[in-house]
This record gives C-alpha cells, structure tokens and sequence, in this order.
C-alpha cells in the first residue's frame, strides 16, 4: 500500500488524536472514472469525494492524485521507546495504559505528563530523546534513530516476507485479569507476534462518525491491531501464524466493539467475508456482512455513491464496495 490506499481508507496515524485522520485533511483529488473520465472535486461532486476519502478508492475509480492540507509540526519531537517484561509490572502498566492515553491532551507534553499523570511507566530523561519529525517517523520505523532518514524512501521489500492482520476497536477498559490471561494464554506462544493498542480521543472524537466514511470515532477509547509476520514458505507456517491471529482475535470478542464489531479498512482481512455476484455484479446483501464492520452505518451511502458513479461494478474485488440492488435505489 502506498499513500494513496493510506488515504482512501481514511489514513490513521501518530498525529490522528492532534489533527484527525490523513482522509480528513484532504482537500482535492483527481479520479479517473469507469467511463475513462477525468474529474478533480468540483467535477465529481461531493458524494463521489466524500467516498473516496476513506471509503477505499478503487471501489469508485482510479485516484491518480491527491491534494492535501499541510499542518505544522514542531521542529522538534520527543520520543521513546520503554521494554517492559511481564516481571516488570508490563500487565499492570497496559490496564493502566488504557483509561489514560485516550484522555491525554491533543498537544502530548510527555516529559511531564507522563511522569506527572503515569509514574508506574517508570521513565526518566535518558528514555527520551529529542529529534526532528521526520526523525521520529524513521525512529517508529526502525526502533532507533541511527538509521538515516534517507532510508525512509527505500521502497525495496522482501520477497519472503508474509504478513497476517486484524483490528478491533475497543470502547471499554479490558479487566486486568483478562489481561493476565491474554498474556499467558496468547503471547507466551513461540509463534506469538505482535499485539499493538493505538489510542484514540483527541480531535478523533470530536468529529462525525459521518464526515467520512472512517466511523470509528466517539466512544472509541483505542484500536487494537493484530500483526503476525513470518518468513517461511509454505502452507505449515503460514497457517500456524494465522492461526495465532484468528485464535487470539475470538478471544478478544466479548471486550470489544458490537452490533456490529467495528474494523478498520485499511487493515483488509478476508476472513470477515468476501463478495460473490448477484448476476453480473456485486451482491450487496452479501457484502453487507464485511461493509457493515468497516463502515457501519456509512456502508449504505459508499452503496449508493458505487450506483451512481459505477453501476456496471467494473472495478471490484473482493472487498469493494457493490452497487445498491435496484430495489434500494
């Protein structure tokens, strides 16, 4: 995924909770239709630019460029990185973790914050460093900031590299005992990869869960984001890894969101459902059982800008948005 597919599926990152999804600061695109025409903003309409910006763009066209709002960033920006092994208070520190990242001022302070309102994390001035923005990118890329940033823009890949991913969104703090048993029924596993929680709040929650088609927003305290990478070839490996992701994904299920259990776009899993055809397009009913779980209520409005701008369903995949069935409309 390049930046585009970032930002057609809304664009979550380190700066979301200050100024919003990247989706949010898009100010201008230009699409290439299923009739092979070229349309900026103002030729398009608002429905078809509202879809894109987070409704995942191939759906709808061909986006072959963007526009968007440049927002300041400080010179300078502090960041750390602090090991915490389950002997080291790690359980304690993530139940915590919870009920105060999500409620953290927009504008993070961290050296006194988190000394001032998180003391059990235990960090002092030689965990932080102070670096350029993007420094601090390259830094969360590589867990230090030796690399040069030139390295930022090496767009080479492994081509043994596999990689498993599910997200969640959770809107009540997890019981520290359903961490404990998390832990040592999950991530003791040898083939245990990675468990990641982003926090929310901020300017996330003061947006409408309609502006884009990104819902997740009020009432969510944090993401959660299921990662399993491996190198092995073959059909052994791969299903001992995404079987830790699957596993551990079921377990979760009575602590996170419901009616439906929210998901973000961006991190595509199939196993949610996959599109068959109705005829010689996408059946939406059928789509509805993944769409609802990406978009919630705003799945039905992606169905019917799809009926507007691609009725024939020319570009689909197995997750793109269907067109409403003629009943709907």
């Amino acid at each position: 995924m390049g930046v585009g597919g970032h930002l057609s599926g809304g664009g979550f990152g380190s700066l979301a909770r200050k100024y919003g999804l990247s989706a949010d600061n898009v100010l201008d695109a230009v699409v290439v239709d299923a009739n092979g025409r070229l349309m900026n903003r103002s030729t398009m309409g608002e429905d078809l630019f509202w879809a894109i910006c987070g409704g995942g763009g191939e759906s709808f066209g061909i986006v072959l460029s963007w526009k968007v709002r440049l927002v300041a960033v400080p010179e300078t920006v502090t960041v750390f990185s602090i090991i915490r092994s389950r002997n080291q208070s790690a359980i304690e520190l993530i139940t915590k973790w919870q009920e105060i990242a999500p409620v953290l001022p927009q504008n993070l302070c961290l050296h006194g914050l988190m000394q001032d309102r998180f003391p059990e994390l235990g960090m002092t001035k030689q965990n932080c460093q102070e670096v350029s923005w993007v420094q601090s990118t390259a830094f969360f890329g590589f867990s230090t900031t030796s690399i040069p940033t030139e390295q930022l823009l090496n767009r080479s890949s492994n081509p043994h590299y596999y990689l498993k991913a599910k997200s969640d969104h959770v809107q009540e703090p997890i019981p520290r005992d359903v961490w404990e048993s998390i832990w040592t029924a999950w991530l003791e596993k040898p083939e245990a990869a990675l468990l990641m929680l982003d926090p929310y709040g901020g300017l996330m929650s003061s947006i409408s869960p309609s502006e884009t088609p990104f819902p997740h927003r009020q009432g969510n305290l944090y993401q959660l984001q299921y990662y399993s990478f491996w190198y092995e070839n073959g059909t052994a490996a791969a299903e001992k890894r995404m079987s830790w992701v699957r596993g551990l994904y079921k377990e979760m299920e009575p602590y996170v969101s419901k009616n439906p259990r929210a998901v973000y776009v961006n991190y595509r899993d199939l196993d949610l459902g996959t599109n068959e055809l109705d005829g010689n397009v996408t059946s939406y009913e059928k789509a509805r059982v993944w769409g609802e779980k990406y978009f919630k209520g705003n799945f039905k409005r992606l169905a019917a800008v799809k009926t507007m701008v691609d009725p024939d369903d020319f570009f689909k995949n197995e997750q793109s948005i269907p067109p409403l069935p003629a009943a709907k409309i």
